[in-house]
């Protein structure tokens, strides 16, 4: 019987995969190799794009689901990293290609999570992408609350536009509030 955290990971991986095949990329599992390197998910999209001379781009993807309700600031949602390794893994600045951190906040309530009809399946709440990269280290040793922007919202129209950032070379960066 699978855990509440085994469900909660489950749906991490079908919003985000959901999100990049409607955004027309490739959305795989992580090899075992991978998920020793904090990697769960990868997203690969191909084609031209915009002033760029890629015709590929890989993006590495670390998933989180929580029911916890983050705290907001009104452009800033909070989260806390709870494995350091995975944090640090995360805010290198040498990796190729890019990583970004997924989080899915949902609702407290198991019931809550997924409604479903004949004419409708329907994940409630939604996630959020941030890139750690150069963020700063940890004081201690169980974890770190990082700020999401709330305009990072995970959907396919801003999937497509971190796709095209990353195929022009700009590789997002972790900015503090």
């Amino acid at each position: 019987m699978p855990t509440q955290l085994d469900i909660e990971s489950q749906l991490s991986y079908a919003y985000l995969h959901a999100v990049a095949w409607h955004a027309g990329f490739e959305c795989q599992s992580a090899t075992p190799q991978q998920d020793k390197q904090g990697i769960d998910a990868v997203v690969t999209a191909y084609g031209n794009f915009q002033n760029s001379i890629k015709t590929q781009v890989t993006i590495n993807v670390q998933l989180k689901a929580t029911i916890e309700k983050p705290a907001d600031n009104g452009t800033h949602l909070s989260y806390f990293v709870k494995e350091i390794k995975r944090y640090d893994k995360l805010r290198e600045n040498h990796c190729d290609p890019a990583r970004i951190m997924v989080v899915l906040f949902l609702p407290t309530q198991h019931a809550d999570w997924l409604n479903h009809s004949e004419n409708d399946l329907i994940l409630k709440n939604c996630a959020y992408w941030v890139s750690l990269r150069n963020a700063p280290g940890s004081g201690n040793e169980t974890g770190k609350t990082v700020k999401i922007p709330k305009e990072q919202m995970l959907n396919a129209e801003n999937l497509k536009t971190l796709v095209t950032r990353l195929a022009q070379g700009d590789i997002p960066s972790y900015l503090l509030p």
